[in-house]
């Protein structure tokens, strides 16, 4: 079993004996979330924690999103439950990339690849992601290469 998947199921314990119902409920999701990632090919199969890592990113930015959704439809309370289920996640997902770290990031993938134009966005998006490796999401990246392919 991988390292991450075994401390989302320690922190799990921990949080329901401390009756800790927010994280319980977000750590729940999250492992559900991971095992159907783990039956969901032709044969099931443990994840890897990079793995694990992807489906765990997935679901924080579904809870950022669906804050905004309620935030900008005057329903703080919920936009506030989904912001913190958004940041227990987080707790597991490595530092975010500031927008100058993407930058450098994006550029430097671009002249190593050899990308100058609109037309090779697709390939400049793939060395981009690699670059970037799941600690950023792929809408930072994507408008950061749209920007330098300009």
């Amino acid at each position: 079993m991988g390292k991450l998947k075994d401390r989302l199921n320690e922190d799990l314990h921990t949080a329901m004996r401390g009756r800790d119902e927010l994280t319980t409920s977000t750590l729940r999701m999250a492992l559900s979330a991971v095992r159907t990632a783990e039956v969901s090919g032709t044969a099931a199969r443990e994840l890897s924690d990079d793995e694990v890592t992807a489906v765990l990113t997935k679901e924080a930015k579904k809870r950022r999103e669906a804050a905004t959704a309620f935030a900008g439809a005057g329903r703080a309370e919920q936009a506030a439950k989904e912001t913190a289920e958004g940041e227990i996640l987080d707790r597991y997902l490595p530092q975010q990339l500031t927008d100058a770290e993407i930058a450098e990031l994006v550029t430097g993938a671009l002249s190593a690849g050899g990308f100058t134009t609109k037309a090779q966005m697709g390939p400049a998006m793939k060395a981009a992601q690699a670059a970037v490796a799941g600690r950023a999401e792929g809408g930072r990246v994507a408008a950061e290469v749209r920007r330098q392919l300009a």
